[in-house]
């Protein structure tokens, strides 16, 4: 068995097809140098400086001895011979399977015409992340362009370290598409507070640079703002390329069924993997690292079962921003109602439902992990909004 992606998925998947008594050859395959390793302190701890990247690592190198797992490492995957079970790598080596898992992952989007530009970063890898964690090191000026999560770690972390930040976003407001507009202006108020300039509904046309190095941005209505450093966090893209032509579905995604088998052999777990719901009947594709875990272990056990299992999960992603931790249970992106269960926005401190078209959806809480905890049977069973409001 071959795995395509050294990651948390991955990881997840030969440490389960191991336990689940597979003995064959097993090889995981990753076009980093590195060994799998944990991706969330990348914006968190490490990027502050509170973590050296040894403590990123998902297990010791002697660890995948024991498992008997062969590692290839720095040489992605190129392209797939679906038809004679072949995996050809960018140094030219090939690799035979009976089965293939494929957690490729995702990479970051990024912008024209900044390839080469000193001051430019994305924020999706070690390197990246210890590339940009010296960059900090400067307290210069910083814009980070998009408001998603991760841009909004970073602007936390970067405001700690007594950087200048401004954080533009195309939409109202940072994390409004992701946790509403009365989370999102919660946080944006929190971000305000602590020094991060914000501009929302701005479109960055381009960075600029001089002599090869990053000096700002240009936005669409002509302005300019000064930067010595940029972090690019507008969004990823599934890493699919290597199986063009090689008959697998691949479209947001490596297209599964719902036991995450993409046909012929070939599997995929983690960022990578898009599959239909059976619960909500949606075909998603969830970028969470408990979801990369699970979606692991339930790929090995599908190629070892007689009779392959719907996988279904309560999506959990959490957030570091200052001294308040966000969590979420479920979806809550294309939310239609939320409500305040526990505590107030106005305290930062509180319990909320999120939901659609008349049931529950999400979970969301702010430095309450107990409370929330309770509220995940809710999103779980996709309970009737009326009925888990009157619970």
């Amino acid at each position: 068995m071959v795995v395509v992606g050294a990651s948390a998925a991955g990881l997840s998947a030969v440490e389960a097809l191991r336990r689940g008594g597979f003995q064959g050859e097993l090889t995981l395959v990753g076009d980093e140098p590195h060994l799998p390793y944990d991706r969330p302190p990348l914006s968190k701890q490490l990027l502050a400086g509170e973590w050296e990247p040894e403590r990123l690592a998902l297990r010791a190198p002697e660890a995948f001895d024991d498992l008997g797992v062969r590692t290839v490492l720095g040489s992605p995957a190129e392209k797939l011979d679906a038809r004679g079970r072949e995996v050809l790598l960018a140094d030219g080596g090939r690799l035979g399977y009976d089965a293939l898992v494929a957690t490729t992952g995702v990479r970051a989007r990024t912008v024209p015409g900044v390839d080469g530009v000193e001051g430019v970063h994305l924020l999706r890898t070690l390197d990246d992340a210890l590339a940009l964690r010296r960059s900090l090191d400067d307290r210069g000026q910083l814009v980070i362009v998009g408001g998603g999560f991760i841009g909004a770690e970073a602007a936390a972390v970067a405001r700690l370290m007594g950087c200048e930040v401004t954080m533009v976003t195309d939409r109202p407001l940072p994390l409004v598409d992701a946790v509403g507009e009365e989370v999102g202006g919660m946080l944006t108020d929190l971000h305000r507070e602590r020094g991060v300039r914000v501009i929302g509904d701005s479109m960055v046309t381009r960075v600029c640079h001089d002599g090869g190095r990053a000096t700002g941005i240009e936005l669409a209505d002509g302005r300019t703002i000064d930067a010595d450093a940029v972090i690019v966090g507008i969004g990823t893209l599934p890493n699919v390329e290597w199986l063009a032509g090689s008959g697998v579905p691949v479209g947001n995604g490596v297209e599964c069924d719902e036991t995450l088998h993409a046909g012929g052999g070939v599997w995929a777990a983690g960022d990578v993997a898009s599959w239909p719901d059976p619960v909500s009947g949606e075909r998603l594709r969830i970028e969470h690292r408990t979801n990369a875990a699970e979606q692991g272990m339930a790929v090995a056990r599908n190629i070892l079962a007689d009779r392959p299992s719907a996988f279904t999960s309560v999506p959990y992603v959490w957030s570091d921003q200052y001294e308040h931790k966000i969590q979420i249970y479920g979806r809550t992106r294309g939310a239609d109602r939320m409500q305040v269960i526990d505590g107030s926005l106005a305290e930062r401190r509180f319990t909320a439902l999120f939901g659609r078209d008349g049931r529950v959806t999400a979970a969301l809480g702010v430095d309450m992990v107990r409370p929330l905890r309770a509220l995940r049977k809710l999103v779980a069973d996709r309970t009737a909004w009326d009925t888990a409001l009157e619970a």
